[in-house]
């Protein structure tokens, strides 16, 4: 290393000391010249939401007042992506501002065997997918980058980037956690599939109440203890997700929601809306707390969802699928004074660019070491810009999606099963985004643009660093990896 990349992995450093096992962060801080204090950042990840689900974005039945005011005084993007259908690939894409092919958390992190009734012993559960694997130790998250530049952080919530000590978010540059590291828990009891699985800290922890109406709690404590200096809050509600438990499986909520509904015990729509209206509560009393101690005009909230799933209209498809309704989701942004209020925008962005976007708002300088896959969105938040995305990319246990400009390109198969015929669908998105009339016949050479567009970019990804935990047997199984796995014709003579 010479003295200038010496210098340009170390004075982020020299601004303020990482938690104890964190990685470094190669992010170099500027001055900050006007003496003013940096803004506050919070981000709040719904789990499991329909495009549709809030009063904002056209539900009828949702009741969600505090979301709908956020949109109201701040923006409301039309046409916001996230990086996967489900949950732990959506989240590697977003913590890290790059594609999940790239950071190697690329599918899911999960027992199965649940899915016979399984129960794991300890031990077991300790060397299982969910107790063994996670994001890869070398990638940077947001913490990271944000931490020297003064930041004091913290992560309420769905963590499901890795349960073993190394994964942790207090390796990962945040300064406290409250939630649980898997894909799912039972609301109540705070077991995944009957495994204690809330922690506080790296400690996991026994405790009562609704999960989140806790993460609400820890929230605000965080923010009293750090209103004196910029913060940056990871809120990930696991709402309104099904529990995550043997007995349970269904949405949970608390009967005082669910009565919003209808009687009780409630349909499973009743209660995923009631979940939903709970969530709503939380976020505004965060936002009240806010306005209390004076933050309010200096704090970037930012709304938005994993993937989808409920009520996706008028989108197709949802969670699991590459069709709009799986992976366009809500987004509302409020910054008062920098975001003007009542806008509504379908420039074309994506959970990709939050990474660039917080870092211009801290003052920290993209490194030319790690390879973003976004772009700043600040101008597009607060009206003054256009967005700088023209495409977008998927895969997914086969399944392959591409949006370029208004074009859309989606080939659907079942889970791990490599179709003969990869042609796929086309949709112009401008005038269909319901995604109902297949142009795949009538523009062949459209079609053979826009998968050629989605071939470099997979090329791209496969010769990227590896990363794990998944890797090079997957690529080479579907036809981008470096050959190494794959089984050779070659006939050893005796």
């Amino acid at each position: 290393m010479n003295r200038r990349q010496f210098l340009h992995f170390t004075s982020a450093a020299a601004v303020t000391q990482l938690v104890a096992g964190c990685r470094m962060s190669p992010f170099k801080t500027q001055d900050n010249k006007t003496g003013t204090r940096k803004p506050n950042i919070i981000l709040i990840f719904s789990d499991d939401q329909g495009y549709a689900d809030l009063g904002c974005c056209g539900s009828k039945e949702v009741i969600s007042p505090n979301l709908d005011k956020m949109a109201a005084e701040g923006v409301r993007l039309t046409d916001f992506y996230v990086t996967a259908s489900v949950c732990t690939p959506s989240r590697s894409g977003l913590l890290t501002g790059r594609y999940p092919h790239r950071n190697g958390l690329f599918d899911m992190i999960r027992n199965n065997m649940t899915n016979f009734g399984h129960i794991y012993k300890e031990l077991e559960y300790a060397v299982s997918p969910e107790g063994a694997q996670g994001l890869d130790v070398r990638e940077v998250v947001i913490a990271q980058a944000l931490k020297p530049a003064g930041y004091a952080t913290g992560v309420f919530g769905k963590w499901d980037s890795g349960r073993a000590r190394q994964f942790m978010p207090l390796q990962r540059g945040f300064d406290t956690f409250y939630g649980f590291s898997n894909t799912g828990i039972d609301y109540w009891t705070h077991e995944r599939y009957e495994m204690p699985s809330m922690f506080r800290q790296n400690q996991r922890v026994k405790e009562k109440g609704y999960a989140t109406n806790l993460f609400r709690k820890e929230a605000i404590k965080f923010i009293e203890k750090n209103k004196d200096k910029p913060f940056f809050i990871y809120l990930p509600f696991n709402s309104p997700h099904g529990a995550s438990n043997l007995k349970v499986r269904s949405v949970q909520a608390p009967d005082k929601y669910v009565r919003m509904y209808g009687d009780l015990p409630g349909t499973k729509r009743q209660r995923y809306m009631a979940a939903i209206t709970c969530m709503d509560d939380a976020i505004g009393e965060i936002q009240s707390k806010l306005k209390q101690l004076g933050l309010d005009d200096n704090t970037l909230i930012v709304f938005t969802c994993d993937n989808g799933c409920g009520n996706t209209t008028p989108l197709r498809g949802g969670k699991g699928k590459l069709y709009e309704g799986g992976i366009r989701v809500p987004f509302i942004a409020r910054w008062p004074g920098r975001i003007p209020s009542g806008q509504i925008s379908d420039e074309f962005c994506s959970a990709l660019d939050l990474f660039p976007t917080f870092l211009r708002m801290a003052g920290v300088r993209p490194s030319k070491n790690i390879k973003l896959d976004g772009y700043d969105m600040l101008p597009v938040l607060t009206g003054k810009g256009k967005s700088r995305r023209k495409d977008h990319f998927w895969e997914w246990q086969a399944k392959r999606a591409a949006r370029v400009g208004k074009w859309k390109w989606v080939m659907e198969t079942d889970r791990y099963v490599l179709p003969k015929d990869t042609t796929g669908e086309l949709y112009d998105l401008s005038v269909d985004i319901g995604e109902k009339n297949n142009l795949a016949t009538e523009k062949p050479e459209r079609l053979k643009w826009i998968q050629s567009k989605w071939d470099k970019w997979m090329k791209e990804m496969a010769a990227s660093e590896p990363r794990g935990p998944f890797g090079k047997a997957y690529l080479d199984k579907i036809g981008y990896g470096d050959g190494s796995y794959r089984i050779s014709d070659v006939k050893t003579p005796r």
